[in-house]
């Protein structure tokens, strides 16, 4: 699978499979590329209904030189554990965050939720975070205070009583849990409109149509997340240690 960054002849067939209507996964597979390379080149440039190739292009030198010119020397770039590496870390953080943002989070709330989902620590100081995302300690403490009052973050203090931010896996149940009540109060309203209306009129038909759908979608929402809550509690599997066992002639292995 070819790496390194698109080039303007593959932004050019991006654009034109978006045009077509292809799935990302589509496109990645004829330019050989992993699917969330080619969402996060949409996703950054204008989403599927503006994208264009040559001002994708375009931008992209520009975040690169600019990139250049911030970049931190020597040891000051942020070690990576557990053998990653640390250009696709990069990446998918980017990716992850551009799709958050899509889904309608400001972009600094997008970024903050992005490095405390990602991070195994569990949790960041606003210190952490703003290094992290090289951003003023004021533009943290603004996203924490919206992702806190959706109810997205949780607050917590250390043993050298430093408040922490965290995500819990439970925010995705949350998330669920909150998206199908507010998707019922539209299902109530509705129906208030139908009362109003009149369910034989056009707009009172209209009304009584939506609401039916909406009360499906609610109550799918709700026992989808009630069934599935249990995944967001499950531990990876260890693998074994194969380093630990004995060899065949009873030594142990180097």
């Amino acid at each position: 699978m070819p790496g390194g960054r698109l080039t303007q002849q593959e932004r050019q067939q991006i654009a034109l499979g978006v045009a077509d209507g292809l799935a990302y996964a589509e496109i990645a597979r004829r330019l050989d590329r992993p699917t969330s390379t080619v969402t996060r080149e949409v996703m950054r440039n204008g989403g599927p209904t503006a994208y264009r190739a040559d001002l994708a292009h375009r931008a992209t030198e520009r975040r690169t030189h600019r990139r250049r010119q911030a970049a931190p020397r020597g040891p000051a770039s942020s070690p990576q554990t557990h053998g990653r590496d640390a250009e696709a870390v990069r990446e998918f953080e980017e990716t992850f965050t551009t799709l958050l943002i899509a889904s309608g989070m400001p972009k600094m709330m997008g970024r903050v939720m992005a490095c405390l989902t990602l991070t195994d620590a569990g949790s960041l100081t606003a210190s952490e975070l703003a290094q992290h995302l090289q951003v003023s300690p004021a533009s943290i403490s603004k996203a924490i205070m919206f992702l806190d009052a959706q109810g997205l973050v949780r607050r917590e203090r250390d043993e050298r009583r430093r408040e922490r931010y965290a995500v819990d896996d439970d925010v995705w149940y949350q998330s669920m849990m909150a998206s199908a009540r507010s998707t019922a109060q539209l299902v109530e309203i509705a129906r208030e409109g139908v009362g109003i209306l009149g369910g034989a009129t056009p707009a009172g038909n209209r009304l009584e149509n939506i609401a039916r759908f909406l009360d499906f979608v609610s109550e799918s929402i709700t026992r989808a997340a009630e069934q599935a809550r249990e995944i967001l509690h499950v531990k990876p599997e260890t693998p074994a240690d194969d380093t630990a066992e004995p060899e065949a002639d009873g030594e142990p292995s180097s």
